[in-house]
């Protein structure tokens, strides 16, 4: 079975919540919300940037001999699904915001 380590829920809270430091959650200001929600992006794009370079190293590997094609092969589709879900959620999100633009006030 092939798990998305991409979005892993146990590691990451809602950009809405904080956590304390006795572990108590609270409702964070605007700020912090932008400032979590724009750490959560960053991690999320530099998960999928370490697949692609995981993908360069066993295509290397694979060159000279030292990696089965097997794992060429899911480590390739791996990267590509997290790149086309990173494209996805990109999309969605330029709709929301033209939505948003569109909007009489």
């Amino acid at each position: 079975m092939i798990e998305n380590t991409m979005f892993n829920s146990n590691s990451v809270t809602s950009p809405l919540q904080m956590t304390t430091g006795n572990s108590s959650t609270k409702l964070a200001t605007p700020g912090e919300a932008v400032d979590q929600f724009g750490s959560y992006l960053a991690d999320a794009l530099n998960q999928v940037n370490a697949q692609e370079q995981t993908v360069h190293q066993l295509n290397d590997k694979f060159l000279v001999g030292k990696a089965d094609v097997d794992q060429v092969m899911i480590a390739g589709e791996k990267s590509m699904l997290s790149l086309q879900l990173t494209a996805q959620i990109r999309n969605k999100a330029v709709e929301a915001y033209q939505e948003i633009m569109r909007m009489q006030m």
